[in-house]
């Protein structure tokens, strides 16, 4: 079987003798060109604990491939850190870059012919962007997490990056002394590896290995660690055969991979920006996905993994209780997901789970089916006048599930951390937070400064919070975001006014706002659409190409 399809489109046509000089040029020898070509693509980048040590696991892929007799080409896209720009204007360039981390790693592949690729990823948006790519092109691929970050502690209090947020809200309150406060900020992040909750990163990270587009264990083992090397080194042996069998990303990403995502991802009680990711990792594939799906999984699966940021555990810890594929062999053995879906293996999910043994007694991070922390899914997709279209709530079930009372607006969320500072928001309110959707932001910002400074002060149970905007991993409280249409569009809730009645229900699945149709008319008839908030660049771009939350927030529809 030829495995170099796609390079011996440079490499074996003698009609093409400059590609094979620049080639030769760039350190092959003559025997590479015969060898399949692999794009070893890595999101490293200096200025980010998440991404720092990618560069250097992508050498170790690169010599795992070598050992296989394939030649691997190493090339970087961007990474941008959502924890160092939270509550930045450099938020709103978060989700944006995931588009453009598809689309780089499309055109590099597609322009250069690889044969296969190689991922090595570590933050929010790498992983679904590369993931984007892979089903895009179709080719033979995988992905290789980076791995999650050891836990710091300070004074005996266990922290994350998450600590860091919330330290923010308590000295607001006075709760907390400059010298603590400092403490925790330099105590949270230890060393390397994506955010240790099981925030967006480790929640996506444990998808894609649900999906079967990553080895075992691989969104689970830490960064700094034997068994991510090794994993590296053993990416060599499985493009290999993902080559020699011809298996490429959507004969993996099929309609029961997507199911089994889900399943995961409410069983870990994981990151409300999956939503918006899976829809678009399965638009890439082929696949429909929908709320009504995500919907569907959080009537019949309920919570049970007991992880920060509503629990009290990090991924390190399921790591050291037998990591992803254990808690895949408990679900698997409960019939919460199927196990005849292919793998980057070559093999089942089931196959690959078979020596695999289930979390069990002895430990209660994964807590037993007959005692969930929630009987049913955290997230959960609110339908009413204020969401026509849907909006995605994320319910632990600690701050109760009904929440009803007046707004408080802001139009921004520079708005809101002021309104915050200056004690605005008080018990009972429920805050608005809007023009900060996929266009209104732009880039749909995550609010996880407003939510952590809510929970920090102690209003945690007390307020609710809705936005068209998106939320971090890490937010916890009553929450709801991708309010859609979002306000920049003219949906509902640019309408909303400080004092206006707002009902939500969890159960119900509703999201209302108490105003008389007669008066809401009123106000759309003097309702203006705003100026962009981009007056050019990628921002602009986005503006004019975004779709809705609802559907992905995908530029390519």
């Amino acid at each position: 079987m030829i495995l170099n399809k796609f390079s011996r489109i440079y490499t074996q046509d003698d009609s093409l003798p400059a590609a094979q000089a620049m080639l030769i040029g760039a350190g092959l020898a003559e025997d590479d060109l015969r060898k399949p070509f692999v794009g070893v693509c890595s999101t490293g980048f200096e200025g980010n604990t998440c991404n720092m040590h990618l560069d250097g696991l992508a050498q170790e892929v690169k010599r795992g491939l070598a050992a296989q007799g394939l030649v691997g080409l190493r090339f970087n896209t961007i990474g941008v850190s959502d924890g160092i720009t939270n509550g930045t204007p450099g938020m709103r360039y978060s989700l944006v870059s995931r588009e453009i981390i598809a689309d780089s790693i499309e055109a590099m592949a597609g322009a250069h012919n690889y044969d296969a690729l190689a991922c090595v990823v570590g933050c929010d948006k790498n992983m679904p962007g590369a993931l984007m790519a892979l089903a895009r092109l179709n080719r033979p691929g995988l992905l290789v997490y980076g791995g999650t970050i050891k836990g710091g502690s300070y004074k005996g209090q266990s922290l994350n990056i998450v600590s860091c947020f919330e330290a923010y809200g308590q000295k607001l309150q006075g709760q907390l002394s400059d010298e603590d406060y400092r403490g925790i900020i330099r105590n949270a992040c230890p060393g390397p590896g994506a955010c240790g909750g099981m925030y967006t990163a480790n929640t996506m990270a444990a998808a894609i290995e649900t999906l079967g587009m990553s080895v075992p264990f691989s969104a689970s083992a830490t960064a700094v660690s034997a068994a991510k090397t090794q994993e590296c080194l053993d990416t060599g042996h499985y493009l290999r055969l993902l080559l020699e069998r011809d298996i490429k990303p959507r004969d993996i990403l099929t309609r029961e991979a997507f199911e089994n995502a889900l399943v995961v991802t409410t069983v870990l009680g994981g990151s409300t920006n999956a939503v918006i990711h899976l829809i678009a990792i399965a638009n890439a594939a082929g696949v429909a996905l929908t709320l009504a799906d995500f919907q569907a999984v959080s009537n019949r699966v309920p919570v049970l993994a007991d992880l920060k940021p509503s629990g009290r555990y990090l991924m390190e810890d399921l790591s050291a209780l037998g990591g992803v594929p254990a808690m895949l062999k408990t679900l698997l053995e409960e019939g919460l997901i199927t196990g005849d879906t292919l793998t980057v293996t070559g093999q089942t999910l089931a196959q690959n789970l078979a020596q695999i043994r289930p979390l069990g007694a002895g430990q209660d991070l994964l807590r037993p089916f007959s005692q969930p922390l929630k009987a049913d899914g955290h997230i959960q997709i609110l339908y009413g006048n204020l969401a026509p279209e849907g909006a995605v709530a994320k319910i632990s079930g600690k701050e109760g599930e009904q929440f009803a009372g007046p707004a408080i607006v802001f139009d921004s969320e520079e708005a809101v951390n002021d309104g915050l500072a200056r004690g605005l928001v008080a018990a009972g309110h429920v805050v608005v937070i809007r023009y900060v959707g996929p266009k209104g932001g732009p880039g749909m910002p995550e609010m996880l400064k407003p939510t952590s400074a809510i929970m920090g002060a102690g209003l945690g149970d007390k307020v609710a919070l809705i936005t068209d905007g998106r939320f971090s991993g890490g937010t916890h409280g009553f929450v709801v975001g991708h309010v859609c249409p979002e306000a920049y569009d003219g949906g509902p809730i640019a309408l909303v006014e400080n004092g206006d009645w707002i009902a939500l229900d969890a159960r119900a699945n509703t999201i209302e706002l108490r105003v008389e149709a007669a008066v809401l008319q009123a106000r759309r008839a003097r309702w203006q659409p705003p100026a962009p908030n981009a007056p050019r660049g990628v921002l602009r771009k986005y503006i004019r190409t975004v779709g809705s939350a609802s559907t992905g927030c995908l530029t390519d529809e």
